[in-house]
């Protein structure tokens, strides 16, 4: 699902709000959710699950090509845990 599909499935359950209006809605609640995971804040939605930035150390790797040795520089990553009302309802589909 993309973003345009999320925006058109909730203007369809809330008729009386246009389109335009649900967009903003939509892309402002994204917008919140970046600033507060680049100022580190954890994100947490009920039944859906936890959004946390996690650091991982610098590393070194190897170009898989040449074979040359590289340094990889630390760097944040979002990490997501499932919730327990998404992780159910994804289950009971899986063994229907």
């Amino acid at each position: 699902m993309k973003k345009s599909d999320l925006i058109d499935v909730i203007a369809e359950e809330f008729p009386e709000l246009d389109r335009k209006t649900v967009a903003k809605i939509v892309n402002g609640t994204f917008e919140a959710m970046i600033e507060g995971l680049a100022e580190g804040k954890r994100i947490e939605i009920r039944g859906l699950g936890t959004f946390r930035v996690k650091s991982r150390p610098g590393k070194v790797a190897r170009n898989p090509r040449t074979g040359e040795k590289i340094q990889v520089p630390p760097k944040k990553v979002v990490h997501f845990k499932i919730g327990k009302v998404l992780k159910a309802r994804l289950n009971a589909r899986a063994e229907v």
